[in-house]
C-alpha cells in the first residue's frame, strides 16, 4: 500500500481548502464549502489513481464511481445554494465565532472539511491501489452503491421539483422516496459510502472501516439527520405528524397512526 500517495492526498486537499478560503473571504460566504465536499473525494481518488503505473480493473471502476457521485453531489449543491446567500448554518458559526471570524473559518470550516473528507477517503485507498481482480464482493458493492445512487439522487430531484411549487411552502415532502425514509438522500449517502469499503474490503484492506464508520456518524449523529431534524420541527409545524409514521433513516413502510393525528401535510 503507497501511503504516502495518502498523505499527498491531504496536501492536495489543504491546498484547495486554503484556496476556498481566499475566495470566501473576499466574498464573505463560506457556504460554498459544501460544494467542494465532494470533489475532496475525488481529488484524493485521482491522488491515488496517479500513484500507480497501472490502475487495475477495480480501481477504474472505483475512479469512475467516485466520480459519478462527486460531481453529481457538487453540482446539485452549488445549483441549490447559488444566490442565497450564506447558509443559516454558517451564519451562526460566525456569529459564535466573532470576532476574527474571516481567519478562524479556515481551520474551523474548510480546513476540517477537508481532513474529514481525507480521513473518510481511506477506504479509496486499498479500493483503487490494491490491485487483484474483481470477485464476487466487487459485484455486491456495485449493486450497493446503485442503491446508494439512486436513493440520493433521486430524492434530491424529488426535493428540488417541491421545493420550486409555490404551493408547497411550509408544506412536509412525504412524497415519493420521503414516504418511505425522512432523509433518503443521507441514506443513500450512506450506502455508497459501505459500497466503497467492500471494494476496500475486496482487495484486502478491512483495515480501512474507519471510512464508512465516521460517515455514518456524520450523516447520522452529527452533520446530517441530528443536525436537520434539530431545527426542521421549528421551520415545519407538521413535521412531527410525518416523523411520527416514516422512518428517520433506513426506509420501511409508513406507520398507520392514530385517528387523533392530523396527516404531517
Amino acid at each position: 500500500m503507497d501511503w504516502s500517495a495518502y498523505f499527498l492526498a491531504l496536501g492536495v486537499i489543504a491546498l484547495i481548502g486554503a484556496a476556498a478560503w481566499l475566495v470566501s473571504v473576499f466574498i464573505r460566504d463560506v457556504s460554498f464549502v459544501d460544494s467542494l465536499w465532494s470533489p475532496f473525494f475525488l481529488v484524493a481518488a485521482v491522488v491515488f489513481a496517479l500513484s500507480l503505473e497501472d490502475l487495475g480493473s477495480r480501481g477504474m471502476l472505483v475512479l469512475a464511481l467516485v466520480a459519478i457521485w462527486s460531481l453529481r453531489l457538487s453540482v446539485y449543491i452549488t445549483a441549490r445554494n447559488w444566490g442565497k446567500g450564506e447558509d443559516y448554518r454558517y451564519r451562526k458559526i460566525r456569529a459564535d465565532n466573532n470576532p476574527g471570524f474571516w481567519f478562524k473559518s479556515l481551520y474551523i470550516v474548510f480546513l476540517l472539511q477537508g481532513l474529514l473528507a481525507w480521513i473518510i477517503s481511506l477506504a479509496l485507498l486499498p479500493a483503487i491501489t490494491g490491485g487483484g481482480s474483481i470477485g464476487v464482493l466487487d459485484y455486491v458493492a456495485v449493486a450497493l452503491w446503485f442503491v446508494g445512487f439512486f436513493f440520493e439522487s433521486i430524492g434530491d430531484y424529488q426535493l428540488a421539483r417541491f421545493k420550486a411549487d409555490p404551493e408547497n411552502k411550509d408544506r412536509v415532502m412525504d412524497r415519493g422516496l420521503w414516504r418511505y425514509t425522512r432523509h433518503p438522500n443521507y441514506f443513500g449517502d450512506f450506502c455508497v459510502w459501505w459500497s466503497f469499503y467492500l471494494f476496500a474490503l475486496a482487495a484486502g484492506g478491512w483495515w480501512a472501516i474507519v471510512s464508512p464508520v465516521l460517515m455514518s456518524l456524520l450523516l447520522l449523529k452529527v452533520s446530517g439527520v441530528a443536525l436537520l431534524e434539530k431545527t426542521i420541527a421549528e421551520r415545519r409545524p407538521k413535521y412531527a405528524d410525518y416523523a411520527a409514521r416514516t422512518n428517520a433513516f433506513f426506509p420501511g413502510l409508513p406507520r398507520k397512526l392514530p385517528d387523533t393525528v392530523g396527516a404531517a401535510s
